[in-house]
């Protein structure tokens, strides 16, 4: 029978702080151990292995083709030694969880709940991030992400939080500048803000005389998250379209137009949690994810209405 290697878990762990801190000096105040002593794991690791993991620079360390590989799966069996342990503790709700969301839902929904999370989960830490880019949630470290739109397919479990209509708008200060289109063909001649990530659309979905019709649309600003979008469209940049979760209140007061309501043909964006499977889902996520449910059951505007 093979020796039980005990060690394992320890390098594993000092390898993936490496990783994430970009140096041996920065992992070992993390760790509380002396630069040396992360160095020394790190070659035994590497020794045992049998390979090299890490490229060492003078400024940098980057990850060599199987350190890439190890970094992978190092992150899903520590995740797993976290879920055994908690799993063990009875199913309380503790240690630390890590959530992303897009900017727009993030700020608009998931931090103004947090507080509420928290006094109900004491023992708990919440770790934020807003982004609207693509994110890996293992080499990251994520527990649970919300993402809005169509999901691609992948090997992420997802549950479904809520939808919302989009809305084709724009700031009155922009239509009285260059006119209000009628049809989905006057886009032609209109700045149509998009975003700039690979998921964007070049057209935009509408139903007119009986048909679908995706409408091309281009315009003179790409950018990277909703909100910087909505903020352009705001200061009569252009068109955009967006959820309605995150312009109603801008509808509301006037400061936004929705243009083409007669040819919205349904448009709908999803809202997800999506989390990595392959075991039990840790008692933290399981209570974030059900907690969103219950917030956002009371939120109309993410019913698709």
């Amino acid at each position: 029978m093979p020796r039980i290697l005990m060690e394992r878990s320890g390098e594993m762990e000092v390898f993936a702080r490496v990783v994430l801190e970009g140096g041996f000096s920065a992992a070992a105040r993390k760790l509380d151990i002396t630069p040396s002593a992360v160095s020394k794991l790190i070659a035994r690791l590497e020794t045992r292995l049998g390979t090299r993991l890490l490229l060492r620079t003078t400024r940098a360390i980057t990850l060599t083709e199987e350190g890439e590989a190890y970094h992978h799966a190092a992150l899903r069996i520590l995740q797993d030694l976290n879920d055994a342990d908690q799993e063990a503790s009875g199913g309380a709700v503790r240690g630390r969880l890590r959530v992303n969301a897009t900017i727009p839902f993030g700020t608009m929904f998931v931090a103004p709940a947090m507080p509420a999370f928290v006094a109900r989960n004491p023992d708990l830490v919440v770790d934020l991030s807003f982004t609207d880019g693509i994110v890996d949630l293992v080499a990251e470290k994520i527990d649970v992400a919300i993402r809005m739109g169509n999901l691609p397919d992948s090997g992420l479990i997802a549950r479904k939080l809520g939808q919302s209509r989009r809305v084709i708008c724009a700031a009155p200060t922009y239509l009285e500048r260059r006119g209000k289109p009628e049809i989905p063909a006057d886009l032609e001649r209109h700045d149509c803000l998009t975003f700039n990530f690979r998921r964007a659309r070049p057209s935009w979905p509408f139903r007119f005389e009986g048909r679908d019709v995706a409408q091309p649309v281009t315009g003179s600003l790409v950018v990277n998250n909703g909100e910087t979008l909505k903020q352009m469209v705001l200061a009569g940049a252009g068109i955009a379209r967006l959820g309605l979760f995150h312009v109603a209140a801008e509808i509301a007061d006037g400061r936004l137009v929705p243009l083409l309501e007669d040819c919205n043909p349904g448009d709908l964006e999803l809202v997800h949690a999506i989390y990595v499977g392959g075991g039990p889902l840790p008692h933290r996520v399981r209570a974030f994810i059900e907690y969103m449910v219950e917030v956002l059951d009371e939120t109309p505007l993410l019913k698709g209405i």
